[in-house]
């Protein structure tokens, strides 16, 4: 790790704000404006652990960057890094109560959430495993690195499309909202502004069946790994004596 002391304070900072911030989901609703307000500042405080915690991820490769050509599982850690440095900057952003009144309610909010959930969550996840079950079941190497790189691909294609398709589709529906006519009426009706999202959702199907694609595939290769994997050779245990 580039800095450990960065990532113990990265740690304790966010143990300490993030139980402050759930108010910002709460924007607008009944909940006492002081705790919305709340909310927000402890929100935006969370910028700064979270974008350390990013940067002490991507340095610890200082140096290395070379082994992103031929080493995908660190092309996993590089990318979830990256999403977890967006979805950590979004959050905040939206957390500002003239930010949530285009984006409360909208797909915007989901298309943040599954650029964490599936970006940062799902990506890491994938590349521990990747990195893990040959050290668990004590194989050389995965059963192919080739379909690692064609999961990571193939996921990476996937978060973009569903995550980009429901930014667009989110603020769409916010402008659509916000519309008035002259004499202060809507311009849009609640079904006109859901009809304008079907394509939208569409590209975020074609994503989503991308990502779980990726998902299937990495399945298939953990499978071979176990069963027909190539074991690495036993290395002998030195006596600390």
């Amino acid at each position: 790790v580039y800095s450990y002391r960065l990532s113990v304070v990265h740690f304790w900072t966010l143990i300490s704000i993030y139980m402050w911030a759930g108010p910002h989901h709460l924007h607008y609703t009944t909940l006492p404006d002081w705790a919305q307000s709340l909310g927000m500042v402890f929100s935006v405080l969370l910028l700064a652990p979270s974008w350390g915690g990013m940067i002490n991820g991507i340095m610890t490769l200082s140096g290395a960057w070379h082994k992103l050509r031929t080493d995908p599982i660190l092309k996993f850690m590089i990318v979830s890094l990256s999403f977890y440095g967006m979805s950590t900057f979004e959050g905040p952003m939206m957390s500002i109560k003239t930010v949530n009144a285009l984006s409360h309610y909208t797909d915007w909010t989901i298309g943040h959430v599954h650029s964490g959930a599936l970006g940062w969550v799902a990506m890491i996840s994938a590349g521990c495993i990747y990195a893990l079950i040959p050290r668990v079941f004590g194989r050389k190497e995965m059963y192919s690195i080739k379909l690692i790189d064609l999961h990571f691909w193939i996921a990476t294609i996937g978060v973009v499309l569903y995550v980009a398709s429901m930014w667009v589709a989110g603020v769409m529906q916010g402008l659509m909202w916000r519309a008035v006519n002259a004499d202060g009426t809507l311009t849009y009706s609640f079904m006109e502004s859901l009809k304008a999202t079907y394509p939208y959702y569409g590209i975020r199907l074609v994503g989503g069946i991308m990502f779980l694609s990726g998902m299937l595939i990495m399945a298939y290769n953990v499978y071979k790994t176990i069963t027909l994997g190539e074991s690495r050779a036993l290395q002998p245990v030195i006596d600390p004596a």
